[in-house]
């Protein structure tokens, strides 16, 4: 199974890693990798693969039983010694939408008690949908509003692995959303925002973040939309 380093360490975008097989002719497996693959609305890195002086462009990252890189161009064979190096523009842009989204979801549950049931981000902008009837603009202000006091706070962001058990146990099934994850899965990765004995956020994910919420930067709520009945969809950009 590939070594995904991205889930303990989303700083670094170099690293070298060996080809354990290759599907097709243009998936390659790793023994590890930094580069994260397409899941829970972030979509994948994207960046390069070299060989012997060669580079062949990262153009999607799956997960399946296995993390495979599709490359463009022929794979490496089995066995070879690549350098991968992870768009790092890209990556950022991920980690502070992706962060953003774990501060939305807080807030509409602390301000509206509106369940987060699906995101989606890129690199330029994102939107959160809830169960909610309807927002208006004074509720998008007051979003906008507490989101950027929460940058300007400066939070510290978190993450480490917690036994499903126990996770279940000891943390706020609202906020931990553990409910939403296959029984399989025995240890979940966990995402806190803020003081450690008492967080504003704390939830499983699988995502990368920023490692405070003063690198998100000035959050902008664009408006919403009516995602069917008593759903809302949050659209946002970052500054």
């Amino acid at each position: 199974m590939t070594d995904a380093r991205y889930l303990d360490d989303a700083a670094t975008h170099k690293f070298e890693a060996t080809v354990e097989t290759v599907r097709g002719s243009d998936r390659v497996v790793l023994d590890r990798t930094y580069f994260y693959p397409t899941g829970g609305g972030q979509p994948h890195d994207t960046g390069t693969l070299s060989v012997e002086g060669e580079r062949l462009a990262v153009t999607d990252v799956r997960k399946r039983d296995r993390i495979e890189h599709v490359v463009a161009g022929d794979a490496p064979e089995p066995g070879t010694t690549v350098t991968g190096r992870v768009d790092a523009v890209r990556r950022r842009a991920h980690s502070r939408y992706h962060t953003a989204q774990h501060l939305l979801s807080a807030v509409l549950l602390d301000e509206f008690d509106a369940e987060t049931t699906g995101n989606q981000l890129y690199a330029d902008h994102a939107h959160l949908d809830c169960a909610y009837d309807r927002f208006d603009g004074d509720d998008l202000q007051t979003i906008e509003t507490r989101l950027n006091g929460l940058v300007a706070s400066d939070l510290p962001v978190r993450w480490y692995s917690l036994d499903r058990e126990k996770a279940e146990a000891t943390l706020d099934p609202e906020r931990t959303r553990l409910h939403l994850l296959p029984d399989s899965i025995r240890e979940v990765r966990i995402v806190e925002i803020g003081d450690a004995d008492d967080p504003f956020d704390r939830t499983a994910c699988a995502g990368t973040h920023v490692s405070a919420t003063g690198d998100i930067g000035a959050v902008s709520v664009t408006g919403r939309t009516t995602q069917g009945s008593a759903h809302e969809r949050v659209n946002f950009v970052l500054e």
